[in-house]
């Protein structure tokens, strides 16, 4: 026989009463309710951004902007290793960026690039964007081929 509705209760200990703010100097929370006395985090509706600093000058201007970011230029790729190939696909296809998109290698957004990760022991003729030097190494040591798009 399973539980009963009337039977459930939340676990001891999670459910706690919540504070009651301002009641009566014996409470613990009364008078000042716990916010100390004056100052700009004791007033109503008080709410100062974690980058203000009072007034000072923020960090966020104080510090000079100037340098290079490669971010817009990087090149960014998606990534396989040749042990996913070695799991995914079986010896003597030819394995395409639409075969890598179809067993859910890559999702197909940036350029393929194959690195070296893992054993290589079946031959592939595989196409992509980029490979690493080990990458290459290995497909071809295991007697495939790689094609750079």
């Amino acid at each position: 026989m399973g539980m009963n509705l009337h039977e459930l209760s939340p676990v001891p200990g999670s459910r706690r009463k919540s504070k009651r703010l301002g009641m009566g100097v014996g409470s613990g929370t009364g008078k000042t309710a716990g916010k100390g006395h004056k100052g700009q985090k004791a007033r109503a509706g008080r709410s100062v951004s974690l980058r203000f600093e009072g007034g000072q000058m923020p960090m966020s201007r104080r510090i000079p902007k100037r340098g290079f970011s490669n971010f817009r230029f990087a090149k960014n790729y998606e990534i396989v290793n040749v042990s996913a190939l070695e799991d995914k696909f079986d010896a003597g296809m030819t394995i395409t960026i639409e075969d890598l998109k179809e067993r859910g290698l890559v999702s197909g957004s940036h350029p393929v690039k194959i690195l070296g990760g893992g054993d290589l022991s079946k031959s592939f003729t595989v196409t992509a964007n980029a490979f690493s030097a080990s990458a290459r190494g290995k497909i071809e040591a295991a007697g495939g081929k790689s094609e750079v798009i």
